[in-house]
């Protein structure tokens, strides 16, 4: 009676999410028909009509692979850096206070700003590696951190007095208590770094990029194209958003 249920609420849950897409389409198109400005806003159609050709073009590929490739690498390289920073703040609460500075100035300091400084210090091509690691870094840090701090104390003194090994201890105690603090910093961050490493190479234009073809479509006033990029990023997102949970749960659930 209780999956059945669940099931129910699931298929309400994609029923309402498709609902709303379609009511969001709808008014896109009514406004992109009271406007009537190629320029301004396109139609959905009309972008439906250019991704359907877009993924033909020869450099397609290539230019999502190198967007990807190096967002996906730093988000990857903060969830790991941040965890282990988490670890030894946790352990010693000296290194909390060594990172505290670190993490309160890359959480306060605007995208925009960084993307400038990192210019002067890397490549364009390298770009949206640092800032996608730079947006990571601190939630994971901060969430897995807390999650850390909220296992049970009385749990913790059962397990030193009955001499439990420390790998049980990860498995059976410290995991199920940090899951949810890491699979909601996972879910926050994976958007996060799509959009902060976008961003940067919109800035950085290096070639070959996303970033770069929504630059050159800003420049031609090519609408569509520019609507079209942009639908390609919130799909690469939202499908790279489900699998780092989905990961992350069957890391956490071992």
């Amino acid at each position: 009676m209780i999956s059945i249920m669940n099931i129910n609420k699931k298929i309400l849950n994609v029923i309402y999410k498709v609902l709303a897409v379609m009511l969001a389409l709808i008014l896109w198109e009514t406004a992109a028909l009271k406007i009537d400005s190629q320029i301004i806003l396109v139609t959905p159609v009309q972008v439906l009509g250019r991704l359907l050709t877009i993924w033909h073009e020869s450099d397609f590929a290539g230019t999502v692979w190198f967007t990807m490739y190096h967002i996906v690498g730093g988000f990857l390289t903060g969830l790991l850096c941040g965890i282990i920073c988490a670890v030894l703040a946790y352990i010693c609460k000296p290194v909390e206070y060594i990172l505290w500075p670190w993490m309160v100035t890359i959480k306060a300091v605007p995208v925009a700003s960084f993307v400038v400084i990192c210019l002067i210090w890397f490549t364009a091509k390298n770009l949206s590696v640092f800032i996608a690691f730079l947006i990571v870094v601190p939630v994971i840090y901060q969430n897995t951190l807390t999650g850390l701090r909220s296992t049970d104390k009385g749990i913790r003194e059962m397990a030193d007095v009955f001499h439990i090994p420390w790998i049980r201890r990860i498995r059976y105690i410290i995991m199920p208590q940090l899951s949810p603090y890491l699979i909601s910093a996972g879910r926050v961050t994976a958007g996060m770094a799509w959009k902060a490493g976008v961003a940067a190479e919109i800035i950085g234009m290096p070639k070959g990029s996303v970033g770069q073809m929504l630059y050159m479509s800003k420049i031609y006033l090519d609408t569509d194209d520019l609507l079209a990029w942009t639908v390609i990023i919130v799909v690469l997102s939202v499908i790279f958003e489900k699998l780092v949970v989905l990961a992350l749960k069957a890391a956490l659930k071992k």
